[in-house]
């Protein structure tokens, strides 16, 4: 009698915990500052645009898209939740200027014509009502600025 007791009170303490957990991941937010990294395309694709990578979660699905002519990749971009992410409007907030640094990506400047590289990083900041996501190219060693969206 006495183990049957003991049995059911664990068994109370752990459904709790269980259930406790459940709203907890419920009302979790995103993080207010993720890198996502991506491998480039391989060559000998057929032309157009081709999926580089896809990150998919329940705040919503990123994917990295490759312009591909001649078999080989011209340019990179992303998309959020099936489109480009909007352009942004002036400078960027402080947030997402100390979120690059903090994951220790190259200096957020003019974005080049072309993103091209031999890995692809997508950095998102939500420090605010708006969530930012930048794209970086890794070439010649080091990470380096493609574009920057508002989603």
């Amino acid at each position: 009698m006495r183990s049957t007791r003991i049995i059911l009170a664990m068994a109370i303490l752990v459904g709790g915990s269980v259930a406790g957990g459940a709203s907890r991941a419920a009302e979790k937010e995103p993080p207010a500052c993720a890198a996502l990294t991506f491998r480039s395309v391989a060559s000998g694709l057929p032309d157009g645009n081709q999926n580089a990578g896809l990150y998919k979660s329940r705040f919503g699905r990123i994917e990295v898209v490759a312009t591909v002519k001649s078999g080989e990749a011209v340019n990179y971009f992303v998309w959020v939740n099936g489109k480009p992410p909007a352009a942004v409007a002036g400078a960027l907030p402080q947030s997402v200027i100390a979120c690059a640094k903090a994951k220790r990506y190259g200096a957020i400047g003019n974005p080049p014509e072309h993103c091209l590289g031999d890995r692809l990083a997508v950095l998102i900041d939500h420090t605010r009502e708006q969530r930012f996501v930048l794209l970086y190219a890794h070439r010649a060693g080091e990470w380096r600025f493609c574009s920057a969206g508002g989603a």
